[in-house]
């Protein structure tokens, strides 16, 4: 009975850390035709934690659902849509945050990424929010360029962990988000 109960509580914790983030709405740019949209959501649907994908074809939007037992990577979104042959031009995710703090150039872990705030207000994210990310495969030229000169921290530019990353407890070299809520 123990052995069932401790079983238990170790699924129900793995699919609460695994299932932070639900769902995304991304846009990707350079589609001219609905057989481009239907090569962009073929692409994504072979993604492994998305459980499903909507398109709205007048606006370019993919909404994706995430599956609660997979582990979102932003980037496998970013490499589906230009192995298709398109780029994204935006990429808003939206999950279950539990008290993390989102301060201006502060670094959280969420849902296992590392996740950098440009804008942050040193609000608390609790419950259901929506994030942007900022980095450089996420948006255009002109779009990243504005959101990486709000910080003098240098992971901004290679998506990587530098200095400014290790103080906060993230290890060398290590992926890095950067969002905007």
């Amino acid at each position: 009975m123990k052995k069932l109960l401790i079983l238990l509580i170790v699924v129900a914790f793995s699919v609460t850390v695994n299932a932070q983030f639900t769902k995304a709405t991304l846009k990707a740019s350079g589609l001219t035709c609905s057989m481009c949209s239907k090569a962009v959501k073929v692409a994504l649907e072979k993604v492994d934690f998305v459980q499903e994908v909507k398109v709205d074809i007048k606006s370019q939007d993919y909404v994706l659902v995430f599956k609660q037992s997979g582990h979102v990577e932003f980037d496998a979104l970013s490499k589906a849509v230009e192995d298709a042959g398109f780029s994204v031009a935006s990429l808003k995710a939206s999950g279950n945050f539990a008290d993390v703090k989102a301060a201006k150039d502060s670094h959280a872990k969420v849902a296992g990424l590392n996740i950098h705030f440009l804008n942050g207000t040193d609000e608390t994210l609790t419950g259901e929010k929506t994030i942007t990310i900022v980095d450089k495969n996420f948006l255009s030229a002109k779009e990243f360029k504005k959101y990486a000169n709000t910080t003098k921290h240098t992971c901004v530019q290679t998506g990587v962990s530098g200095d400014c990353c290790t103080k906060e407890g993230i290890a060398a070299h290590e992926r890095v988000y950067h969002v905007i809520i």
